[in-house]
């Protein structure tokens, strides 16, 4: 029999086996999209369109009152953001009738500040140990509703008697708001840990101080956090009121010396500037939280935050 033949290929012989040239890829005429890029870009467009839909909003509301106080309500009792504006010039240029404007910010933000940092300690304190020590909590419960029942108001007016016109009196105010606001919170976070996870701790030898420190604190963080975003502001309210019973200094007493002489654009400037230093405040406060809680899921990162 003749042998079979075998066909003939055009081109080299195709080589197969582990040992192989690997064939190149014909290129695409597309690039693969940068996922990154686009969510960064995404998000800038995303940030863009809210600030724009927010300044719309201010400039509408801006502009209604001042036509409004132009046209149809007297601007002696509403005021006008012209007016406020000239105020406010005229506060961080020429000074106020108690001195430079910087000076009532110094003594209305050390107020506050000494208010907020001894409030919140005192409240994360008491609330960790009286949420981990439920026969104590018991005992203290209506005492504590009793307090937190008491008006601040009430409170701004025996401080100032109690502690004179001066620095204490102020702090003392902020100290309450900012007390109870922070101290609930750490109290119900320090109730919601894992019970699992801490009777797994203790099986394995852990202390209670060991426990409190690993556990304890870490799980009621967030709580806590959530908190002092508002207890700031609580804290510059009580420095506020207090300057507004009775103070030698400050963005509450420019408040109250405008109320006194129906000054309307005064107290919308002073509200203003109280207004930004919260602000301020609040974004520090975001990126203290940022920082401490980095553990947290991106998801629960990424919901809004009011």
């Amino acid at each position: 029999m003749p042998p079979e033949s075998t066909p003939i290929t055009r081109g080299a012989p195709e080589e197969t086996g582990p040992e192989a040239p690997a064939r190149p890829r014909p290129a695409t005429s597309e690039p693969e999209p940068d996922l990154g890029a686009l969510a960064v870009r995404a998000r800038r467009r995303r940030g863009m369109r809210m600030w724009s839909l927010r300044g719309l909003l201010v400039a509408l509301w801006l502009g209604s009152w001042e036509l409004a106080a132009t046209h149809w309500i007297d601007p002696f009792f509403y005021s006008k953001p012209t007016l406020i504006k000239d105020r406010l010039v005229e506060w961080f240029t020429d000074g106020t009738s108690q001195g430079s404007i910087w000076e009532q910010i110094s003594v209305t933000l050390q107020e506050a500040a000494a208010g907020f940092v001894l409030g919140s300690v005192a409240g994360v304190v008491l609330g960790i140990l009286l949420g981990r020590s439920p026969m104590i909590a018991e005992v203290m419960a209506p005492f504590i509703k009793a307090a937190n029942a008491v008006p601040r108001i009430v409170l701004a007016s025996l401080f100032v008697i109690w502690f004179g016109l001066g620095l204490s009196s102020k702090v003392a105010t902020a100290f309450v708001l900012v007390f109870f606001a922070v101290f609930f919170n750490a109290f119900q976070g320090a109730r919601e840990v894992d019970r699992n996870l801490v009777d797994n701790a203790r099986i394995l030898g852990a202390s209670r101080t060991q426990v409190l420190t690993s556990i304890v604190v870490p799980s009621a963080t967030s709580w806590i956090l959530a908190s002092l975003h508002s207890a700031f502001g609580f804290a510059l309210i009580g420095a506020v009121v207090g300057e507004f019973t009775g103070a030698s200094k400050g963005l509450g007493l420019l408040i109250n010396r405008a109320q006194g002489t129906f000054d309307a654009a005064g107290i919308y400037a002073g509200m203003i500037v109280i207004t930004v230093i919260a602000l301020l405040a609040e974004s520090l406060l975001g990126i203290v939280e940022k920082r401490l809680l980095k553990w947290r899921p991106p998801a629960a990162a990424a919901e809004i935050r009011l």
